[in-house]
């Protein structure tokens, strides 16, 4: 009986402890597929092609924001491009790149350009960064976003490009 009693007591107080942990988890899944929600609705008015993107690239108030690794954003971005890594994101470091909260952001990824396997390689579309970047930026308080919304050469005469590769 004894034994029993000592295996309940040791069960329930594992369950416990995992609850504990559990709670004190900063990891939220369902808040996540919530906001995600959210942010795909919002995100459905906020896709531009190319010409609107370089007209808003060029107005004041507005940044273009690279979230790729910082080795392919030293290879080749847009030019004028500010970085930071997507796994790099906290409130703290968005707040250093981005002025404020009013700032329009525009943002890209590989997945917008069709001939650059070396340095913008194509990411299967449903992961594709533009998608995370949206959904975080959105989650920090970021609501003026745009995402190119076109699917264009990096050989396009439209567009300037930096990095090594542009040299």
């Amino acid at each position: 009986m004894k034994k029993i009693t000592l295996f309940s007591c040791f069960i329930v107080m594992s369950q416990c402890i995992f609850a504990q942990n559990e709670a004190l988890s900063k990891v939220d899944i369902e808040k996540f597929l919530n906001l995600s929600v959210e942010a795909k609705n919002h995100r459905a008015q906020r896709l531009v092609s190319l010409d609107e993107f370089i007209q808003m690239s060029k107005e004041p108030k507005t940044i273009v924001l690279d979230t790729r690794s910082k080795k392919m954003f030293d290879m080749r971005h847009i030019k004028g491009a500010v970085h930071l890594n997507f796994s790099d994101f906290t409130a703290a470091k968005l707040e250093k790149v981005i002025p404020n909260k009013e700032t329009r952001i525009l943002i890209y990824c590989n997945n917008n350009f069709i001939d650059d396997p070396r340095y913008m390689d194509l990411k299967s579309p449903p992961l594709a960064l533009n998608i995370p970047t949206f959904i975080n930026l959105y989650g920090y308080g970021y609501e003026n976003i745009y995402e190119l919304g076109s699917f264009v050469s990096v050989k396009s005469s439209k567009l300037e490009f930096g990095g090594e590769v542009a040299k």
